[in-house]
């Protein structure tokens, strides 16, 4: 074999070793991925939902945030509201009850510190409160007759006094500035006398369901006197029972309001009592200096007025005003007037700030609401109560919205109260 045979053999055995390694390469690389198009199959991610740190969906937050608030704050003050109805109907259902409760509390406010101090002199809890409530009821019992025997016995002067000023009236309207004829007057008189036949009948129907409603009034201060007893000597074991019916972790926080009411409801009523006796005493002596009739009846009046803050007293002075007035005259009734003035300035400017404190400080617009809503809803009591009840209001929320201290997981409890 020649030498071109030899370089031709070997060509042709790396044409083939090379054809093989080509077809096995081939054979061992993976079969391709058909051809795919971009957006064909591929999901599309939705649009991230805009939802506000207040609001539990989308729709939520599509309403603008102020009409969330208002809605927010409108469905929450109707089921404040329609509580609040609720416990106003259910107070007004059993009244009879209520209202002599709530005088109970006040005149265990009042009578507190005197069962404290025969306590300390080694009294036994029944006595003490015994004693401290048949002297309350005996110094209140004497002051009623009191007031009942100099009314009795001024009446007919005052009765007489009266007539004589209708017919200074009447001759003023004839002499005066009015000129009115006898005929006019005569005629005036007779229509305020028609006015009173025709109203006879209310009048008596009012008289009637004044008499039904005696029974009442004796069952109300039966109540009166006998939870103002239990309240002095059973009130701190009644306040723990009450404080227990709530859980754990609300007791001590609970507790703690109620004692600072109760100590504010006693400051209260203590320096009511004492400014409405200062206030009888000033303007009984300017009436007792002035000789105006039913002294002392219109100082007792004043007196029990002045637990009505602001109006009380006014009006009662108004009243002494009127009688001095029916009484001695213009004169004397003028002098009465700037007495009683000077009285209530001397409270207003005084006497509240030094002895009502900041313990039991509210804002007279506060004051004048609460006796407006009192009044409204409840009358006469409900303008006594409105006031304390505002105080104790306003020292349990106080007491309750500040930061309580940490207490021990399985440390007792321990309730104090009225």
């Amino acid at each position: 074999m020649n030498r071109f045979q030899r370089v031709r053999d070997n060509l042709k055995k790396a044409y083939d070793s090379g054809r093989e390694s080509v077809r096995q390469m081939r054979a061992e690389r993976p079969a391709p991925e058909p051809e795919r198009y971009e957006n064909e199959f591929v999901p599309v991610p939705p649009d991230p939902e805009i939802v506000h740190g207040s609001t539990a969906s989308r729709d939520d937050a599509d309403v603008p945030q102020p009409l969330r608030i208002a809605a927010a704050w409108s469905w929450r003050l109707i089921v404040v509201g329609v509580i609040g109805w609720a416990l106003l109907r259910l107070v007004g259902m059993v009244s009879i009850v209520v209202v002599p409760l709530a005088i109970a509390l006040l005149l265990s406010a009042l009578f507190g510190p005197a069962v404290g101090w025969l306590l300390r002199l080694r009294l036994p809890r029944s006595l003490a409160t015994f004693l401290v409530l048949v002297g309350g009821i005996g110094l209140l019992a004497g002051t009623l007759t009191l007031v009942v025997n100099e009314f009795v016995a001024g009446v007919p002067k005052l009765t007489e006094n009266a007539s004589a000023g209708v017919r200074q009236i009447q001759q003023w309207l004839r002499t005066g500035p009015l000129h009115l004829s006898d005929a006019q007057v005569d005629e005036a008189i007779d229509a305020g006398q028609k006015w009173i036949n025709s109203n006879t009948t209310s009048l008596t129907s009012t008289g009637i369901a004044t008499v039904a409603t005696l029974a009442e009034l004796v069952t109300g201060l039966l109540l009166v006197i006998f939870a103002t007893f239990f309240f002095l000597r059973d009130g701190r074991a009644i306040w723990r029972f009450i404080v227990r019916l709530f859980p754990v972790n609300a007791r001590w926080s609970l507790a703690d309001a109620g004692d600072a009411s109760w100590t504010t409801l006693g400051a209260y009523v203590r320096a009511t009592v004492l400014v409405a006796f200062i206030d009888a005493v000033g303007i009984g002596m300017a009436l007792v200096v002035l000789e105006v009739e039913f002294a002392f009846p219109l100082a007792a009046l004043v007196f029990l007025g002045a637990f009505v803050p602001i109006v009380g007293a006014s009006v009662s002075g108004v009243v002494a005003v009127l009688v001095a007035l029916v009484d001695e005259g213009w004169v004397v009734a003028l002098i009465t007037l700037g007495a009683v003035i000077l009285v209530q300035q001397i409270e207003g400017h005084v006497l509240q700030p030094l002895i009502m404190g900041r313990a039991v400080s509210v804002h007279p617009l506060a004051v004048i609401i609460g006796i407006a809503c009192g009044v409204v809803l409840a009358g006469i009591i409900g303008a006594l109560v409105a006031v304390p009840l505002i105080a104790v209001l306003n020292t349990a929320v106080r007491r309750l919205s500040r930061r309580r201290p940490e207490i021990p997981p399985h440390a007792e409890v321990v309730t104090t109260g009225v």
